[in-house]
């Protein structure tokens, strides 16, 4: 009876599947990056009828017009269609949202993300090259929870990057983490193209970045770059952009009629006749004829109204049954801001990677990446001159121009000088850029080999790594000749250059055992890794060169007494011993143990150990959580760890003896200077405890990842007041902490088959703060008129001085006041505020004023995805860090240029016209010139950071079998920055503005190819 039941139902669907019109579809299923995904299955809903992708992803198969066709492949969102009679149907499929099986790279090994106990943040490489810019790093801007970048706008310059706060002193140039690629430690990445990159991993606290030892204590970013895979068929991926950049925010400055106000307000006799001078010399305004015919915008005299950027890369990947190969060209262009032909950024990397299985238990591989870059550093003191210039200086002056000619002056310049009109500096920004020419050529090498024997198959394997990098910087700095007036010249050119090489090699052993015994997984790693780094520099200068460029050498100097030379090498050792445990059990219980001893030259201490562990539980997998439907999965995680820190200098002084050279009755005079003192350092410690959970919610829609973390650099460099004479040395008694909470939610759904949005967002917290100084009060830093502060109880570095609590308005108010009688002060003079109300102001009533590292960081994600068309914003910002406005703040030294024209006209001018700026007479007197917040801005802003529109177009679709997939984009980076602050770009590396490179807004238009 059974059989016959199913004899009749198998007839029925039999008679039902010939009974409707058969047809043909055809299509290319593709994945996110628009490559076709080869093995993918293609059934018939309800039926066991089917087939699979080609190679490239095309499928062909014969279905009732009215089916429903179910794609699916491992890995992938399954996609459900209905055919509706359509002959052709493209599926685009996405990754699934259960990412924990993914691979995440780690020190010397890989882990699944589900397994990991670390803190851990892996972008991937389409997110990376979304972003239009030269440096990697720059990419990562506002997608890292707790992970700081600072813009860079000079082309071919590298952005600031700090992980986790700052945590040795001073910290400005000790603080960025080690790039590990393909196995080889560096110390920044900017030979690397974005678009070679193949996966990116930031760790983040000690328990996983201490298997690299003292390299690592700011954190570490592993970079694999693009590799092949066996059994693939060659293919060619082209990728590329060209756009341009916009200045963006650019500051306004006083105009004429403005700066001429001021200067009356001031009151200044010299500075009115300056005035006077230059209607004289360059004529009157005929709207105000009080005011000079000239009107000088420096900043849109020296800025491009747009500069060229582009990038192009060509990758052929592919392999055979044994072999893997990826070869890759790129090039990138970028042309700078300033208004001169030498500024530019120009970078040609190649690269190859080579993965061969020899036989069963041996195979091989070889990695070369070449790197060639030429970059025109222009002379960044043009935008400090800029803003100083004064609006009434034209840029040329002709009739001075004419009269040297007519004199036959040498090196007569067309320029203008404010010097011609009485003024202390000549102020035209031009001089330091059309006589200026800086230029830096690097060549870099990176190459490794490595060798994996596998000595028990799947269990136990050993692996070589030997890495070789050479950098080769050519840097040459040349000052040409010029003559405006006797004040304003430079009478001969000159040179200075230097030649720089590093010499760096790695070799790493690594033993690794893995095994799965009922539900035991364990991992045991052992290593041992050597280092060698060698510095070497030699440096010359000299002056009185030719002109011509292919004259500017050192050799070519007519002035024998002028050249200099000099020299200097570095060479440091390491040798270190390492090992890991990692062991789960039934994917529950998670443990996670590292063990380095390192040993180095650089340090009297040679010798450090350093540990770390982390355990993690998988809450979800219990028995008693099974009932929770909304939680797909949920773990703790917990860590600590220690690991030293080799980025401070070598031993602080010496018993040592120093030349030096004195010129008496004009001759030369060698002689010594002897140091008695001796400082003793050994490593810096740094000590992390990491808290946190890693979630997935909602049939794995909302996924979150939340750290809370304690970092710890005992042992802290820093300076330490000699006793009985004047002086410092650097010992290790100090402790940072930095402390802050992080955390990270995505929403991945979709909506239809042919509709798909996420949403993200990440934000962190950071306190950093100085917890001991050796039983100092403080350490000062910065300068005396613009002072910083590092004490216990405040961050580093914080910027310390008198408060302001308004503007005094009236006679009435000056006299009831016993500190403005006191000083003297008058209407329109700063009020500062007295903190121990004892009717005095000095030094007891400083306080801090804040400090350059952000509360909090932030950034959100956008991404939406209709059929072939693709959407992506990301946005982010930062609130609670301070800037000092050192560039209005240096009118202490320079009073007699413009200043910007938010100052000018925010400036008290009568009773009630204002309450934070203080009289433009008083900006030049003693008192309003300590210093106070009136020149600590806040720093917070908040940018839309990038915005892409993209369309994929299917090649056999639209152009027959055989045509290659493609990908036009369209990208705003940078279109919207919202900021208070009173400058180009509230992002400032170290917190002090004395005018920086802008950074410009970018668009460009792009196009990927994938053959």
């Amino acid at each position: 009876m059974r059989k016959t039941l199913l004899l009749v139902y198998f007839l029925m669907i039999s008679v039902f599947l010939f009974g409707q019109e058969e047809i043909t579809v055809r299509g290319t299923v593709t994945d996110s990056e628009n490559m076709g995904i080869p093995g993918a299955s293609i059934v018939i809903e309800g039926t066991s009828q089917g087939t699979i992708t080609d190679m490239d992803g095309n499928y062909n198969i014969s279905v009732p017009s009215d089916a429903t066709l179910v794609f699916s492949f491992v890995g992938m969102e399954t996609v459900t269609v209905p055919v509706d009679g359509r002959n052709v149907i493209d599926v685009n499929m996405t990754s699934s949202m259960v990412d924990l099986e993914e691979v995440v790279v780690v020190g010397y090994g890989e882990i699944k993300a589900k397994d990991l106990t670390s803190s851990i943040t892996t972008v991937k490489s389409e997110e990376l090259v979304k972003t239009p810019a030269g440096q990697t790093m720059q990419a990562l801007q506002g997608k890292v929870a707790g992970m700081q970048v600072v813009s860079a706008g000079a082309p071919g310059a590298e952005p600031t990057v700090r992980i986790r706060g700052i945590g040795s002193y001073p910290g400005s140039s000790n603080s960025q983490p080690l790039y590990v690629v393909d196995g080889m430690y560096f110390d920044n990445i900017d030979f690397l193209n974005p678009s070679d990159i193949e996966s990116l991993s930031v760790l983040k606290d000690a328990s996983a970045s201490a298997i690299y030892g003292v390299r690592a204590a700011n954190g570490v970013v592993l970079i694999t770059t693009k590799k092949g895979s066996k059994n693939e068929k060659a293919k060619v991926v082209y990728e590329g952009y060209v756009g341009v950049q916009v200045p963006q925010n650019v500051l306004k400055m006083a105009n004429a009629e403005q700066f001429v106000n001021y200067i009356d307000q001031t009151g200044a006799e010299a500075d009115m006749q300056f005035v006077e001078n230059a209607m004289q010399r360059f004529g009157r305004s005929r709207i105000n004829p009080n005011i000079p015919s000239v009107n000088t915008d420096w900043y849109a005299e020296i800025m491009k109204k747009a500069a060229r950027q582009q990038n192009h890369s060509l990758t052929i990947t592919g392999g055979s049954e044994k072999t893997a190969y990826s070869l890759g060209v790129s090039y990138f262009e970028q042309q700078g801001l300033l208004e001169t032909s030498k500024n530019s950024y120009e970078r040609l990397n190649i690269r190859g990677k080579l993965d061969q299985e020899i036989n069963s238990w041996l195979k091989a591989g070889i990695n070369l990446n070449l790197s060639s870059g030429q970059r025109y550093t222009a002379d960044d003191g043009a935008w400090f001159k800029a803003y100083h210039a004064v609006p009434i200086l034209p840029k040329y002056d002709l009739e001075n121009y004419e009269s040297l000619l007519a004199n036959e002056i040498p090196n007569a310049s067309h320029y203008a000088s404010a010097q011609l009109l009485g003024y202390r500096g000549s102020q035209n920004p031009f001089l330091s850029l059309d006589y200026r020419n800086n230029r830096q050529d690097a060549k870099k090498v990176l190459t490794g080999i490595y060798s994996e024997v596998s000595i028990i198959p799947n269990k136990l394997r050993f692996k070589t790594n030997y890495n070789i990098a050479f950098r080769f910087l050519k840097n040459r700095n040349v000052g040409l000749p010029y003559y405006i007036s006797n004040e304003t010249n430079r009478p001969l050119s000159t040179i200075s250059t230097d030649r720089v090489m590093n010499y760096d090699q790695f070799i790493d052993n690594v033993l690794t055992y893995s095994n799965s015994f009922n539900s035991h997984n364990l991992t045991v790693m052992l290593g041992q890794s050597y280092r060698d780094e060698w510095y070497d520099r030699l440096w010359g200068s000299a002056e009185d060169i030719p002109m011509q460029e292919n004259s500017w050498y050192i050799g070519q100097s007519q002035s024998e007494s002028s050249k200099q030379v000099d020299d200097s090498a570095e060479r440091l050792y390491g040798l270190s011993y390492f090992g890991r445990i990692s062991y789960n059990y039934d994917s529950r219980y998670l443990a996670y143990v590292t063990l380095r001893r390192e040993g180095t030259s650089k340090y009297q201490e040679t010798w450090g150990t350093f540990p770390a562990f982390g355990l993690g539980w998988v809450v979800s997998e219990e028995s008693f959580f099974s009932g929770v439907d909304f939680v797909d999965f949920f773990k703790f995680r917990a860590g600590w760890g220690r690991l030293g820190n080799d980025k401070i200098n070598r031993q602080d002084g010496a018993d040592t003896t120093n030349p030096v050279f004195l010129a008496i009755d004009d001759s030369q005079v060698d002689g010594t200077i002897t140091t008695s003192t001796f400082g003793y350092l050994e490593w810096e410690t740094v000590e992390e405890t990491n808290l946190g959970i890693t979630a997935r919610f909602l049939d794995n829609r909302l996924s979150l990842e939340s750290d809370y973390f304690i970092r710890d650099t005992k042992n802290a460099a820093i300076p330490v007041s000699l006793k009985l004479q004047s002086g410092s040395v650097t010992r290790n008694v100090g402790v940072i902490r930095n402390s802050g909470l992080e955390v990270v939610a995505n929403w991945d759904d979709k909506i239809t088959n042919d509709l798909s949005y996420s949403l993200g967002v990440n934000f962190s917290t950071l306190k950093n703060e100085v917890r001991d100084l050796f039983g100092q009060s403080y350490i000062n830093g910065g300068s005396a008129e613009f002072r910083q502060r590092s004490q216990v109880g405040e961050p580093l570095l914080s910027f310390y001085g008198y408060e302001v609590a308004g503007v005094y308005q009236n006679q009435s108010e000056i006299e009831s006041d016993p500190v403005a009688v006191e000083n003297g002060l008058v209407p329109g003079d700063l009020k500062f505020k007295d903190q121990d109300g004892n009717d005095v102001i000095n030094d007891d009533d400083k306080v801090f004023l804040g400090s350059y590292f952000p509360d909090i960081t932030y950034g959100a994600t956008l991404g939406l995805r209709y059929k072939n068309l693709d959407f992506s914003m990301n946005v982010m910002g930062q609130m609670g860090n301070k800037i000092l406005n050192r560039k209005r703040g240096e009118i202490i030294w320079t009073n007699d240029t413009n200043i910007d024209a938010d100052l000018a006209t925010g400036l008290w001018n009568g009773e009630g016209t204002s309450n934070s700026y203080p009289s433009a007479s008083g900006l030049r007197r003693g008192w309003n010139q300590n210093f106070s917040d009136f020149l600590v801005e806040d720093g917070s802003f908040f940018r839309i950071q990038n915005v892409q529109l993209g369309y994929n177009l299917n090649g056999s679709r639209l152009f027959g079998k055989g045509m290659p997939n493609a990908r036009i984009f369209v990208t705003a980076e940078r279109p919207l920055t919202v900021f208070s602050y009173n400058g180009f770009n509230p992002e400032v590396p170290n917190g002090i503005d004395r005018q920086f490179y802008p950074v410009p807004s970018v668009y460009t238009v792009g196009l990927n190819v994938k053959f």
